[in-house]
């Protein structure tokens, strides 16, 4: 399959692409992640991050950079700074108080392993690691590039990104919402890292023009949106052992999703269209190889898990 003459990648290339690069994410969060912690709550945060998770959003960062000949440090960093704030995201709704779940990456939560007040003090301390990464001294990464993470990070973790989004999602619960409110709601609780990952990515680069971040950031939204989409589907449609999580959690809990507003085809049909969204984003990016980016768009939507 082409897309504009551009030949897609298979499952071999994109293997070969990001194997190396996730050994490095891995190597370098467990190097960072909790090690001058004092014992439980380091465990209870290397529990969170290592060994599990699709890693999605620190792909993002590196392909971003890659495609804008990034600084291949900052962009590491920023790809495990993004990948923390994740973790903690997901330390804290899993909480009794948010969404109450005993599952996550096949394994059980960290509330249920470490007690809540040890779980709260990890993702709280996960947060906190994300930025240290992101400023780190004696480094040649500049510190406006510094700065920039920070605030692009910054964006996309607070009220105006994943934290507003999950506030909404909290006070729908059994509500009715409207497609553009649904969306809404998913753009930030979801979305917003995921854009921000892409962004992060560019930021690592030097002189990037204005019409390619502008592409970027577009396509960065399209597959935050479509992420949030094929996960509805998923929770109607997978079991709890392939995804790690408790499947139809969304139902029981009287959630509005994209399946229960559209239908399970409405809902495919609209992740199809948010892919072609992305890959027209790339389109318009003037960049000279998105291959990685086209890539992994495709993985968003075509994923099992």
């Amino acid at each position: 399959m082409t897309v504009a003459g551009i030949p897609r990648w298979d499952a071999a290339r994109l293997a070969a692409w990001s194997e190396p690069l996730l050994a490095r994410v891995e190597s370098a969060l467990s190097g960072w992640v909790g090690v001058d912690a004092p014992v439980q709550l380091g465990d209870a945060m290397r529990y969170a991050v290592l060994d599990g998770g699709k890693r999605l959003r620190p792909l993002l960062v590196l392909a971003a950079s890659e495609a804008v000949d990034g600084d291949a440090d900052a962009a590491l960093r920023a790809a495990c700074a993004v990948e923390l704030i994740h973790a903690y995201s997901l330390v804290h709704d899993d909480l009794p108080c948010m969404d109450n779940d005993v599952l996550r990456r096949g394994k059980p939560t960290v509330h249920v392993k470490f007690g809540e007040a040890d779980a709260l003090l990890a993702g709280d301390a996960l947060q906190a690691l994300a930025f240290e990464l992101l400023t780190p001294d004696g480094t040649g990464i500049s510190p406006v590039v510094q700065a920039s993470l920070c605030r692009l990070l910054a964006r996309a973790a607070g009220s105006q990104g994943m934290a507003g989004g999950q506030a909404i999602d909290l006070a729908s619960v059994g509500l009715a919402l409207s497609e553009a409110e649904l969306r809404n709601m998913h753009r930030l609780k979801t979305g917003a890292l995921l854009q921000g990952s892409v962004e992060m990515g560019a930021a690592c680069g030097r002189g990037v023009a204005p019409v390619t971040l502008a592409a970027l950031r577009d396509y960065g939204a399209a597959v935050g949106l479509a992420f949030q989409v094929v996960d509805d589907i998923l929770d109607v449609t997978a079991d709890s052992a392939t995804l790690g999580k408790t499947a139809g959690k969304d139902a029981a809990s009287d959630k509005p999703t994209y399946v229960s507003l559209l239908g399970l085809d409405g809902a495919r049909a609209e992740a199809r269209r948010l892919l072609a969204q992305a890959l027209d984003a790339l389109e318009r990016s003037e960049l000279a190889d998105t291959g990685a980016l086209r890539a992994l768009a495709h993985m968003v939507v075509d994923r099992d898990r």
